[in-house]
């Protein structure tokens, strides 16, 4: 028997095994056009110098264009008809609707994260009570990569539903190390030993003052703020030397850092 002639195979064969086949072999060309076609739009964009967000997100986008028009035209294949197709699917618009209310909202955010643009690929953020410097934004979801080196994704909807606290949107920032100081010490005297340990750290912006703060009287001793200014990428750094120069200077001053206490008076009541 002659498997080429169409006329010979079994009815069955003919109408599901055959056009299943075709299907499953353009889905597979599709996903493979469809990465072709995210990594020629990468390239093109990255060599026009567009923002890499933009870059990444609509790379993206080109993926699932191409990969719906394949799934469209899968289904032709099967005689649906694509007039008849936008027909059902207009129809089941509010029902899909509701079904996948929280993947358009997660969709929409992202959109929105585009056009308002809170923050960039390789920015360090803070949103949802999670902190990491961004990797991707896609359509449906955020990648971030946390400072202790973990993936994390969080949908669209979350991020932009968030306060986002953007830690490198501008080049340089403040430090402040907080320390208690014994009553006993002259203020005068510990303002200037805080800001001689603000001034004695490597890496900080010479041309920003250190400052030395008095915050408050505590229960068990004076509150002090000692402040620098750093670029944004070495906060974490700054930071440690900053807490570091203030200890070790306070100990060389003689200034104590005292311990909670609490005085406890008894009375003795007569019999």
């Amino acid at each position: 028997m002659d498997f080429l002639d169409v006329e010979n195979l079994p009815p069955w064969l003919v109408e599901w095994v055959v056009p299943g086949i075709v299907a499953l072999v353009m889905l597979i060309v599709a996903f493979i056009v469809a990465g072709w076609v995210k990594r020629l739009t990468f390239k093109a964009l990255t060599k026009a110098n567009v923002e890499m967000t933009l870059t990444k997100f609509f790379a993206n986008f080109a993926r699932y264009v191409v990969l719906i028009v394949a799934v469209v035209a899968i289904l032709g294949r099967f005689g649906i008809e694509t007039a008849s197709f936008a027909a059902i699917l207009a129809a089941a618009g509010f029902a899909i609707g509701l079904a996948f209310q929280g993947t358009l909202s997660n969709f929409s955010a992202g959109v929105m994260l585009l056009v308002f643009r809170p923050f960039k690929v390789g920015d360090l953020v803070q949103v949802n009570g999670i902190t990491g410097v961004i990797e991707e934004i896609e359509l449906f979801t955020t990648q971030m990569n946390t400072p202790d080196n973990r993936r994390m994704i969080v949908p669209n909807g979350s991020v932009f539903g968030s306060s986002i606290e953007n830690m490198t949107f501008h080049e340089k920032r403040r430090v402040d190390v907080a320390v208690g100081t014994d009553y006993s010490a002259d203020l005068k005297r510990t303002r200037a030993v805080l800001v001689a340990a603000a001034e004695s750290v490597e890496g900080r912006l010479k041309d920003e003052p250190c400052e030395a703060y008095l915050v408050g009287l505590g229960g068990s001793s004076i509150d002090w703020e000692a402040r620098l200014w750093c670029n944004s990428a070495d906060y974490l750094a700054m930071k440690d030397a900053l807490t570091e120069a203030v200890k070790n200077k306070l100990d060389e001053a003689g200034i104590g850092i005292p311990y909670p206490q609490m005085d406890v008076h008894m009375d003795q009541l007569g019999s």
